[in-house]
Formats: structure tokens, sequence, C-alpha cells
């Protein structure tokens, strides 16, 4: 089943509004994995306007009492990110192409321009043992590069998908391009509950997706629990729907 993880990014954009200590990360974290979330995922950027830097340090504590909950960090390789994210436990890195005042991300790695790059930060990640992904516009011509960096997995990034300006087509080639590739897939960015399931059934070999915005927007109405569980069953009716068209 693809995994659901949950960026807590905008909460603690909403914690940051005030000086007061609520709402609380922890505090609704737990309440997000007692749902049945599979992971937390934060993005610390260089001014904190969201996720502060003692945040990944408590979250790491938190996750670490977890079973088989999965703590993913993103951002951009700076030597302060790296330092940070090898400081405390986490799962995962994903490594995103962000300007340091970018207000969010919007493209991914060029991997054939990049890959030398990425490569001895990669290397170091995983001695350090991270898994490493790295977020990736869905373009097939980009896994063998991707693929050379030494990563375990790709996310791609599928803001374009929700914004119909990159057919869902698209995504499934790159997925099954990097499978081919021995790469694992991620996906972020804009999947919401009217167009998750149907990328789980044109991608139905996504092993982790990354949700914040619409997630958090949605538990402003529903409440957190019902908001994960309802990701969670658009997650599965997207996996039955591409079992169903793989038996047809």
């Amino acid at each position: 089943m693809t995994k659901l993880s949950v960026n807590l990014n905008k909460l603690a954009l909403l914690r940051n509004q005030r000086d007061v200590g609520y709402p609380d990360l922890l505090e609704h974290a737990e309440i997000i994995l007692s749902a049945g979330a599979h992971g937390l995922t934060i993005h610390p950027r260089p001014d904190e306007r969201h996720i502060r830097f003692d945040d990944i340090k408590a979250i790491s504590d938190f996750v670490a009492y977890k079973k088989d909950i999965e703590f993913n960090i993103e951002g951009y390789p700076s030597d302060d990110f790296i330092e940070r994210v090898l400081a405390y436990d986490c799962h995962q890195v994903t490594l995103v192409p962000d300007e340091p005042n970018q207000r969010t991300s919007d493209h991914g790695w060029n991997t054939n321009q990049k890959g030398e790059f990425l490569e001895p930060i990669i290397k170091q990640l995983k001695e350090n043992g991270r898994r490493v992904s790295l977020f990736l516009d869905p373009d097939p011509a980009l896994i063998a590069s991707a693929k050379a960096t030494g990563a375990d997995r790709i996310e791609l990034y599928t803001g374009p998908y929700a914004e119909d300006e990159i057919s869902i087509e698209k995504y499934a080639e790159t997925a099954i391009e990097a499978k081919k590739a021995g790469l694992d897939i991620n996906a972020g960015h804009d999947l919401n509950l009217d167009n998750l399931a149907k990328f789980i059934e044109a991608v139905p070999q996504c092993a982790e997706v990354s949700i914040g915005h619409a997630l958090t927007a949605d538990a402003l109405k529903m409440g957190w629990y019902a908001a994960v569980t309802s990701y969670l069953t658009a997650i599965e009716f997207g996996q039955k729907a591409a079992q169903g068209d793989q038996a047809a």
C-alpha cells in the first residue's frame, strides 16, 4: 500500500503567528498518527517561517518511540541543512532544489546537469544511514542520471499534475522508467482528495505520498482524524482501481 506521510509545515506556520506555543506540533502529530498516517514530513527553511530548527530534534525524539513510523526531512542540501539532518535521527531525506527565499517547491532537480553536485551529498547521507529521495519533474529522460547519483528514490513533483499542466501519462511513464532503474517512487505537492486516487491508479508503484497543504485545509473542516482517514481511503481506492485496470 502507498504510505501517507503528513507534512507539518502549515501547522507550524499557524503556530508561529503567535508566541503562545500552540498549536503544539507533537500533540497534533499524535492525532495524525493515531488516525493511520504512516509518517511525518517537515521542510525546514532558512528563515524558519514554519518549521523551526528546534522542531527537528523534537519530532525526531517523538518518532523514535513510534513503531513503524517514518520521519522524512525535505530541504535544499546546504551545509547547514546537511548538518542538521545528520544531527538527529530521520529515516528519509528528500533533497529539493529550492532557493532560500522560495515560497514553496515549484520544480524538481535537473539531474542531467546537477548529478555531480548531488552525488557526494547523497553518498554522505547514505553512509549515515539515511534513505535519500530526489525531488524530480516527471521526465523519463532524467531517470538514468538520477539513478547515477546514488539516490534510493525519486519524489515526483505533482504540482503540474494538479494544475493539469502535465498529463498523468507522463507521470506513469516516469514511474515505470524509475522502477526499471531500481528506484522507488514517492510523490508530493498539491495532491488532494480530488486528484489523489486518480494519481495512485495511474502510478500504483508509488511507495509514499507526502501531503501537507490540502490535508491541513481539510482538517480545518473535518478534523485531523477524518481528514487523514479520508486520504487513506483515497489511496486505497486508487490502488483497487489500478488492480481492476490490470485485471481488465
